[in-house]
């Protein structure tokens, strides 16, 4: 494997996509609740929200800055490792990402300078526009992502003229058949992961004795979006299952373990699957349930691996990928409906919960990394699914140069991922040992002289 080129390309590009999707993962949703912090800050003048906004700020500009650059590496990519790509899809990938740089970075970068350098020189009604912007164009910016990689999966409207797509319906490609579904849980997950995120930060600082009231609203803000979000996902997963099943059906038989057509297929909880036997070691499942779950029919029937012959994905990533997922996502259900009705009843957490939520502070980056391989694992072995290969796409670059920069790549990524939580928990302790002293722009209400005393 360390001398094909081909898979060490492949291994490179995944190094990259898993690197990349980390701080977009934070970075759409942690604007939205920069804009909900500001805005409590505008409508009731507590500085509590204010103080929020300020630590959490910082945190969104390190994210961002990091989601750039990872992902103009991973864009120089499409024309040294995989040239085919643009050579036989260009003319609809091409505009997609051209939309977003447009539409949604520009717009991102632009009142990006303002969010964070403006506080003192604009008004707090433009402050909170700035604000309102920028979370609105890193989801604009995940839109336009999201349809590209949707049609990769389920390619419509479009025609191959002479080896190369051509568009014939924008709107059928930009809304393809699983685009509305991979948005929406894309779109969750990085809710959650921020939710847990806010969340397990605040704990820490609340284990730290930090118990200002913006702790405590940042940590009520954290449980809270994750309570809620957690079973949302849960739901819109199972209808992005069923729409998976219609368009990639060998995916899902390589997640559910099925080597062979059947009806009543069971729920495999646990199987080591082996590929060479064609079959599966260990197995613990529950009778008929992945039928019924899937076809909702006990006695559905479920189109096995055989079905597909040499076009079908590896099975044991997209089968342990798919759990990993899921067990993280029960666990996040369990943690987060427990520390709400710990703050809900008690106004406070018990310490073994707070340590939880610590652990968990990027239990989101888990179950996203193990969704997302999943979803580009199950592709296999297309690129375009049922219009161009991944091998159709590998460029001739030599094993040697690809290994060079592999190295290159994982040694850095590695840095700068243990860099960027070493600065988060950071962050954390000096938030707790001084106070910030950077003002805001008033907020648009009249300030009670009970704030003003506290101001």
């Amino acid at each position: 494997m360390m001398t094909d080129p081909f898979m060490l390309a492949r291994i490179q590009f995944a190094s990259n996509i898993t690197f990349h999707i980390l701080f977009p993962t934070i970075s759409i949703a942690l604007g939205w609740v920069l804009l909900f912090f500001k805005l409590r800050y505008n409508k009731t003048a507590d500085r509590k929200w204010s103080e929020a906004y300020q630590f959490w700020v910082k945190i969104f500009a390190l994210t961002f800055a990091l989601g750039v650059v990872s992902g103009i590496t991973m864009s120089f990519q499409f024309g040294t490792n995989w040239p085919g790509f643009m050579q036989t899809v260009g003319n609809i990938a091409g505009p997609l990402l051209a939309y977003e740089v447009l539409t949604a970075f520009f717009l991102e970068a632009t009142f990006l300078g303002i969010m964070l350098f403006g506080a003192q020189r604009v008004s707090n009604r433009v402050h909170t526009l700035a604000t309102l912007l920028v979370a609105g164009g890193t989801t604009l910016s995940a839109f336009w992502i999201i349809a590209l990689n949707s049609w990769m999966h389920t390619p419509a409207g479009f025609k191959m003229i002479d080896g190369k797509a051509h568009a014939s319906d924008w709107l059928a490609i930009i809304f393809n058949p699983s685009m509305p579904y991979r948005l929406t849980h894309m779109l969750i997950a990085s809710g959650l992961t921020v939710a847990f995120l806010v969340a397990g930060i605040s704990a820490y600082r609340w284990l730290r004795k930090d118990r200002t009231p913006a702790v405590i609203a940042a940590l009520k803000t954290g449980v809270t979006v994750a309570a809620l979000l957690i079973p949302i996902q849960i739901l819109v997963g199972d209808l992005h299952g069923l729409n998976t099943l219609k368009h990639q059906p060998a995916k899902i038989a390589a997640i559910e373990g099925i080597w062979k057509t059947e009806r009543g297929a069971p729920l495999l909880l646990f199987a080591l699957p082996n590929e060479s036997e064609l079959a599966n070691r260990y197995a613990i499942g529950i009778p008929q349930l992945a039928s019924f779950v899937l076809t909702h029919d006990w006695k559905g029937e479920l189109k096995g691996l055989d079905s597909f012959g040499d076009k079908r994905p590896p099975v044991a990533p997209l089968f342990w990928g798919f759990r990993i997922m899921v067990g993280i996502g029960l666990l996040m259900l369990a943690v987060s409906w427990m520390s709400a009705w710990q703050l809900r009843r008690r106004g406070d957490l018990a310490p073994w919960l707070a340590r939880a939520l610590v652990v968990m502070s990027f239990s989101g980056w888990v179950a996203t990394v193990a969704g997302w391989y999943v979803t580009e694992i199950g592709r296999q072995p297309y690129l375009v699914y049922g219009v161009l290969t991944t091998a159709d796409a590998a460029s001739t670059v030599p094993a040697a140069m690809i290994a060079s920069t592999l190295a290159m790549y994982l040694v850095l990524y590695a840095v700068l991922i243990a860099a960027y939580i070493a600065v988060l928990f950071h962050l954390a302790r000096k938030a707790g040992d001084r106070k910030d002293d950077a003002k805001y722009p008033a907020p648009s209400v009249p300030v009670p002289p009970s704030q003003l005393i506290q101001y």
